[in-house]
This record gives structure tokens, sequence and C-alpha cells, in this order.
């Protein structure tokens, strides 16, 4: 026995054995080497990218930028002819400007039909008068006739006086009412034409929201993508035209459902980057998915008929990459990257928004 021991070839392939099997435990984190650090290479950095597209139609008339350049807010990206919305513009402006005027118009009929319905009163004033004095002469006349003391001619004229006033006061009445009539006419016809106004103003409003939109600009820093737009090309509303990624970014990692266990939001993370030969950045877990990544497919399996074979099913988690390193800022939407948990780390305090508790899937029964 201790001959067959002492030979180099079964030296060899004890210690070929014993690697073997080293590497198998250390693969399969069995003891000794279980470890508190999970990690996985299903993850990637994630980022907002804003399609903008117009939101009218027209020719491209200009555009000033160029593929992967870095952008400002509020830089124009894509300008589209302007000319039509312009025109269209300026008429709303005139309907505008000759409604308020017919407002105004409004406002000085106003003060023409109160100046009449003053003239009509004073011409009621004036008539009753009239006809007080007309109605003295015609009582007086009229026991003289009736005695044969005055003249039949005095009489008549007396009489036809009194009536002829009394007619006066009855038309003056009339235009004292027509009068109040032409002002309430004034300000029935008022709300009407302050609707007008309203609406020419929104008119106005929303050609020149139009004629803004003939300049697409940019909502917020970032760096653009490859630009669709190409000068006296005719776009439509919706037409996609280039892309914006702003600068903020962080890491989607999709973790087995068996190495949740023991995460909680704000422990620390090791992120390495596979484009910056392998470099390390810091971050830390900010919250959890509320599903399976299987649950938001679009053809979701069915597990309740045939054979069933156990998949481990991956969650994903959000990694939030910590402000202040140099290499974060070349961190790009898409790159793989190879993130790792250490499940025994103390948890940072994190915002209010973020839950700390381990997430529900670690509760087992």
């Amino acid at each position: 026995m201790l001959k067959f021991l002492r030979s180099p070839t079964t030296i060899i392939v004890l210690l070929a054995g014993i690697a073997g099997m080293t590497l198998v435990l250390y693969a399969w984190r069995l003891p000794p080497f279980h470890s508190s650090v999970e990690m996985t290479e299903n993850a990637y950095v994630r980022g907002y990218v804003t399609i903008m597209s117009p939101q009218l139609s027209g020719y491209v008339a200009d555009v000033p930028v160029h593929d992967y350049e870095t952008v400002k807010a509020g830089q124009l990206l894509v300008k589209i002819d302007d000319r039509i919305y312009a025109q269209k513009l300026a008429q709303a402006e005139a309907t505008l400007a000759g409604q308020k005027a017919a407002l105004a118009n409004s406002y000085q009929q106003e003060l023409s039909a109160t100046a009449g319905i003053a003239a009509s009163e004073a011409q009621l004033d004036s008539a009753k008068a009239a006809f007080n004095r007309a109605r003295a002469t015609w009582d007086r006349i009229r026991p003289l006739a009736d005695k044969g003391v005055s003249t039949r001619s005095d009489a008549d004229q007396a009489r036809a006086g009194f009536e002829q006033a009394n007619a006066a006061v009855n038309q003056a009445e009339a235009g004292l009412q027509v009068s109040k009539q032409a002002l309430a006419t004034t300000l029935g016809a008022r709300a009407g034409l302050q609707a007008a106004v309203t609406g020419a103003e929104a008119a106005v409003e929303l050609a020149r929201i139009d004629l803004e939109n003939t300049r697409i600009v940019a909502p917020r820093d970032g760096r653009l993508g490859e630009i669709g737009a190409r000068i006296g090309q005719y776009v439509t509303a919706g037409s996609q035209l280039l892309a914006l990624v702003p600068n903020d970014v962080w890491v989607v990692a999709n973790f087995k459902e068996t190495q949740l266990d023991g995460m909680k939001a704000g422990q620390p993370v090791t992120i390495e980057v596979d484009a910056l030969q392998k470099s390390e950045l810091m971050g830390h877990i900010e919250r959890f998915s509320p599903a399976a990544g299987s649950e938001f497919s679009v053809i979701r399996a069915d597990n309740a008929t045939g054979n069933f074979t156990k998949v481990a099913q991956r969650v994903g988690v959000r990694i939030v990459v910590d402000p202040g390193q140099p290499l974060a800022e070349m961190l790009t939407p898409g790159l793989s990257v190879v993130v790792s948990v250490d499940k025994n780390a103390p948890v940072r305090t994190m915002p209010a928004q973020a839950t700390n508790r381990a997430v529900p899937v670690a509760a087992r029964g």
C-alpha cells in the first residue's frame, strides 16, 4: 500500500481529484467555501433614453447637432420650417385684436345707451311738464267753454294741446323703455363678446405653442444618439428623429431567488465594469423589483399542465452608483457589469421611498 502511494502517478491523480473536488465545492459555494457575498453577471447599466419626436408636421429646416454630441437643456436639436406656423400666429393675433375691438365697442355702446337713458328721462320730464301745463290750461278753459264765456275755438285749441301733451308723455315713456332695452341688449351681448375674446386668446396661445414646437430642444442635459433627421426631410407628428440619453445611470442586477435571502436596501455593492477593463465601482442597493422577471414577460409560462421542471426565477435589483467616482461618468446604458453584494455588510441609511427590509421572498415558511 505504501509503495502504491509512493507512485508519482498515484500522487498526481490524488492531487487532481482533490483539486477537482475543491473546485466543485467552491463553484457551488459549499462548505468550507460558503460566503455571504452573492454575485451575478446578469447585470446591466440602465438609463433614461428619450426619443425626440415633433408634435407637428413640416420640413426640417436645420439640424445644428451631430451624432453622440453632448448637449445642454434647452439647446436646439432640430428646427422645422416655421413660416406657416408664424402666419397662423399672426392670423390668430389679428382675430384677437378684432374681438377685443368689438368688446371695447360694447363698452362704448354701454356709455351711449346710458347717456340715451338720461336723455330719454330728461325728455320724459319735459313732456310731463308740458302735459301738466296743457292740463291746467284745459282745466281753466273747459268750465268757461261750458258756460259760454270762452269761445269754441279757444276750447278746441286747449283740448288739442292737452291731448298732444299726453301723447308726448307716452312717446317719451316709450323712448325711455327703448333706451333701457338698448342698454340691456348691449350688456347681454357682452358675454358673447367676452367669450369670443377668450376663444381668440386661446387660439393665439395654441398658435404660439405650435410655433414654439417647430424648435425641438433638449429637455435636459445629456448625450445624443445617432441623428435621424435630415435637412429637407418631411416629418410628421411622432416621427423618431433622434435619441437623448441623460447623464443619470443606474444598474439593474437580476439575482436568482435563492440569492435574495438577507439582501436589504442600502447594502453596499461592488460593480465590476467589463468595458472599463474590469474596473470596480461602488454602489448600494436602492430597491427591489415587486415581482420576478417572468411576471413581466409578454408570454407567460403556464406551469399547470404537462411535466414540470423547477427553474430558479430572477428578481431585478436596482443599484445606485455612488457619486464622486471619476469612472462613473464613463458608464453608458446597456453596458454589462458584474455585481457583488455582501449580505453581512451594514445597511446604509436610505431615503424614505427606499425599503430597508428584506425582500418578501426571503421570508420562507
